[in-house]
């Protein structure tokens, strides 16, 4: 299979502007102000690209329990990316500000569909407009494909999944800052701390000035973080279940294939009070 899997660079990707098969989502968003990614779509954005905000479209609040941004069911989420004008056989790509946290929750929900032929953008819109490549404000028409898959259950474990699969020995790697991480600095989940027995590799460690490191460099850290753990028995969490697909598209950079995620991540680990919570360093 031919096409970009895990990055694309901003010069390949202006080059290839235009071409039928091409689709492009701009996912940019704050936590501290959720309208911003939007407006700022259309203010400007990368030509063709439509706009998926994290609320609204990657996650769904109708689902209780499972963390601050419950993964969606496949139905609606398939629906939305026919609704973009996606269809299975397209080459996505996928950017928002710079670091790529939110454009990897986007590709991860692709990924698990089975769509291999995804990519985020190396350095986001910041990189994009710092090269002064093109910017367009027009709003693509809505589209009307049909875009049919299932989730591959296997890469998606709840709470109850995660606890027993700790029980059985796989490896939980947890994503936030070290300081949320140790229970010191929590101001976004209503508890501090962490699932005992997780470590924690925050995933701005796979950046370096806003791009991912090298292969190379991400294969070197992530075997030694697993020490030994086959990929399948490696579970990523953060917050939400959102910047822990930042690992996932890491460690498929880094020829690590087949972690899991825990979707409802901290924020969902803590709904139920009976969970143990650790605190401190890992």
């Amino acid at each position: 299979m031919s096409g970009w899997t895990t990055l694309v660079q901003a010069e390949t990707l202006s080059i290839a502007l235009g071409r039928s098969d091409l689709a492009i989502v701009d996912c940019r968003f704050s936590l501290a102000n959720p309208g911003a990614g939007e407006s700022a779509y259309l203010l400007g954005h990368i030509p063709g690209a439509v706009y998926a905000h994290l609320d609204r479209d990657l996650s769904d609040h109708a689902r209780h329990g499972e963390g601050r941004h419950p993964w969606p069911d496949a139905a609606t989420f398939t629906a939305k990316l026919g609704r973009w004008g996606i269809t299975p056989n397209d080459q996505v790509v996928v950017y928002d500000d710079g670091d790529g946290a939110i454009a990897a929750r986007l590709w991860f929900l692709l990924r698990a569909l089975g769509h291999q032929k995804v990519a985020v953008l190396d350095g986001g819109w910041a990189r994009w407009t710092a090269l002064g490549l093109k910017v367009d404000s027009s709003v693509p028409a809505p589209g009307n494909q049909r875009y049919t898959a299932q989730f591959d259950s296997h890469r998606l474990l709840d709470a109850t999944q995660v606890q027993a699969r700790l029980a059985q020995g796989d490896l939980l790697v947890d994503a936030r800052a070290a300081d949320r991480f140790g229970g010191e600095n929590e101001m976004i989940d209503r508890i501090g701390g962490h699932v005992p027995g997780a470590r924690n590799r925050p995933y701005a460690d796979n950046l370096v000035d806003g791009r991912l490191r090298t292969p190379v460099q991400l294969a070197a850290e992530f075997r030694a973080l697993i020490d030994g753990h086959a990929p399948e028995n490696v579970i990523v969490m953060c917050g939400s279940g959102v910047t822990a697909c930042h690992h996932l598209l890491a460690m498929e950079r880094a020829g690590i294939s087949g972690a899991k995620l825990f979707t409802g991540s901290w924020s969902g680990w803590i709904s139920d009070p009976a969970r143990p919570v650790a605190t401190g360093p890992a």
